[in-house]
């Protein structure tokens, strides 16, 4: 049963103003709304039209304010360079006023674009919440992004300051920041005033005279700024579509409907309430990092955990354990690739041994399509509700998910259980019309979105309209494929075009991963289509294997290839899958499935900007041309 679910569930459908408006309550206002849903100019809705606030107020000073001034806020770990550092609500208030004041200094005030390109340490988050605190726009480009792609988003954003840090740290190299930096400036059309660099000891940059400051420098000169008011409809940042090519899609998120979804989302989704510790092992520079280690935790008045590390090889496949054990986390927030990874260097959790987790309750993955394996392994390694949740860099945050701190409902392997309060999510068929249950086809919100979710792209209405509203009129299209069951149950099967057309058959390759990663030896794998001249496409598996597997190759592909045969039917036409020793990836784990085909139907490709290792792309040519594709 989820009675106490559908009820919250149907009041934010039926009333959202009176829901929202109750929800709002969590947030310090410095002026009232005239409405709550402002529906005056469709499609562009906003929420809590009229009202003035500040978000870094709401994250930082009224928790001083209400005596919790000595609460630990922000927690910096970093086996990188082997050093835990705390931050009280009190001390971080007090060094983002200061930075702000630093920008001040620097002629930045309310609507300036400030661009963040950081690596994970704490002045990243303290730049990006200075920007809120002065009503600034903060732009966070992940660290390390290439020149082209740092430039795009210079010239569009027209940033009077870009912050950044000398280097960043990975597992065993050290990434010069300001050489790619200076090489984006050099390109872009648009030349911002200020660099603020923060000089890290591992590698310091070189500054330019006029132009760049030294961080502690820019804060010495600096006093304390207050908060600024701003309208709640106000943008308080620009995110840009990871992995976008020419003219990048600047995603606007607002002060208002996101400082009210994200504070109620963190007990109502998450179980968490004010004081209590929560890691989100994600990056700033994506959505995740901004939602759920900056601004839903500190909203909330949590202890928020910012990591500088990799879930394996810093030092091992026990990161993540030890983190959750040393600072008593309760529950924490990753991407399915992070699991995979550790199920694939320590299947059988020997590391979990080493460590107390007796206080942890939940853990949640998001970012990709949860494959039931690895989530049933976690399951029965770690003994807690594992939860699978979807959501958008458009939205912000959840679309469907199972709200623990609601109801917990019971846990279909495959779904994010159903749509988050505030969402009407509907399966639509190619025409537009309602697809009946089980059904795949292309999920979309009904408009409007609820609070926290983009309500445009930065200076580009018609290209808003364009790419998401413009297909299925009133609705907003997530461009995912999937189903929703008879119980409501959510199925996110795929990118719509990760839908494959197999003589004339429309598969999913995300069923056909599903059934691969089922396999015991299987730790991660892919699957794409790929051109075929009497099919139309045929469907290609990549397999990773789990850490100490020595069966035959060979046989592990005749099994998998079975598998596909008996669970989906010969209709996959599933005959062809090659074993690699790691899969092409984003910096967040996304696995690149598209140039992987590109790759392999002998199409030209750029080389993504988000990749974690380009020389991934060379190995996956070569394991195709041995099974007969990827031929120029």
């Amino acid at each position: 049963m989820s009675a106490k679910f559908d009820a919250v569930y149907r009041r934010s459908i039926e009333d959202p103003a009176g829901f929202w408006a109750e929800a709002a309550k969590g947030i310090d206002w410095i002026q009232p709304w005239e409405r709550v849903l402002d529906d005056r100019n469709p499609p562009f809705y906003r929420w809590f039209s009229g009202a003035k606030l500040n978000t870094c107020w709401n994250c930082l000073d009224r928790h001083v304010a209400a005596g919790r001034g000595e609460q630990i806020a922000l927690i910096h770990d970093s086996p990188v360079t082997q050093t835990v550092k705390r931050f009280s609500y009190r001390a971080l208030r007090d060094a983002v006023a200061r930075f702000a004041g630093a920008l001040v200094n620097q002629g930045v005030g309310k609507g300036d674009r400030v661009i963040i390109y950081m690596p994970m340490v704490p002045e990243a988050l303290i730049a990006m919440l200075a920007c809120a605190r002065l009503g600034a726009i903060h732009s966070v480009v992940f660290g390390g992004f290439a020149p082209k792609e740092l430039k795009s988003r210079i010239d569009d954003a027209k940033p009077k300051v870009v912050v950044t840090a000398s280097c960043g740290i990975e597992v065993s190299r050290i990434i010069a920041y300001k050489p790619l930096l200076d090489a984006a400036i050099e390109q872009a059309e648009y030349k911002p005033e200020t660099c603020i660099v923060l000089q890290r000891p591992m590698e310091e940059a070189k500054l330019i005279t006029g132009r760049d400051i030294d961080w502690n420098d820019a804060v010495a000169a600096a006093q304390p700024a207050d908060c600024v008011p701003v309208a709640a409809t106000d943008p308080l940042y620009i995110l840009y579509t990871s992995g976008t090519t020419g003219r990048p899609k600047g995603v606007v998120r607002d002060n208002g409907g996101h400082a009210v979804a994200l504070h109620w989302s963190m007990e109502n989704i998450y179980g968490i309430k004010p004081g209590e510790t929560w890691f989100t092992a994600s990056d700033v520079g994506w959505v995740v990092g901004h939602s759920y280690i900056v601004y839903a935790p500190l909203l909330k008045g949590c202890t928020t955990i910012l990591y500088e590390g990799k879930p394996v090889g810093t030092p091992d496949a026990g990161a993540f354990w030890r983190v959750l054990s040393e600072h008593k986390v309760p529950a924490m927030f990753t991407a399915p690739t992070a699991f995979r990874a550790i199920r694939r260097d320590d299947p059988n959790g020997e590391l979990l041994k080493k460590y107390d987790l007796s206080g942890f309750r939940a853990l949640f993955l998001a970012g990709e399509r949860s494959d039931p394996p690895t989530l049933e392994w976690a399951e029965q390694l770690l003994k807690v509700p594992v939860i699978d949740h979807w959501w958008q860099t458009e939205t912000g945050w959840s679309i469907a998910a199972n709200c623990l701190g609601i109801e917990l409902l019971p846990v279909k392997h495959g779904s994010p259980t159903r749509p988050v309060p505030g969402w009407t999510l509907q399966v639509l068929d190619e025409t537009g019309h309602p697809a009946a249950p089980g059904e795949i086809g292309n999920l979309c919100g009904k408009l409007p979105l609820p609070p926290g979710t983009f309500p445009t792209l930065w200076n580009d209405d018609a290209r808003f309209v364009d790419s998401y509203l413009a297909r299925f009129p009133g609705y907003y299209q997530t461009s995912d494929a999937g189903l929703i069951d008879e119980d409501g149950y959510v199925y996110v099967m795929a990118r719509t075009d990760d839908i494959i057309n197999v003589a004339g058959h429309r598969l999913s390759t995300g069923g056909m991963e599903e059934v691969l990663a089922s396999h015991p030896d299987v730790a991660e794998c892919a699957v794409i289509g790929v051109h075929d001249s009497l099919k139309g496409q045929v469907p290609v598996g990549f397999l990773v294997l789990k850490a100490g597997v020595d069966r035959p190759s060979a046989k592990i592909v005749s099994e998998v290839v079975q598998l596909v045969r008996d669970r989906i039917g010969p209709v996959a036409a599933f005959k062809t899958a090659t074993v690699v020793a790691r899969l092409p990836k984003t910096r967040s784990g996304k696995i690149l499935r598209g140039t992987m085909q590109k790759i392999a139907d002998g199409q030209e490709y750029a080389m993504p900007a988000t990749i974690d290792d380009p020389a991934i792309l060379g190995e996956i040519d070569d394991a195709l041309q041995d099974i007969g594709y990827a031929k120029k």
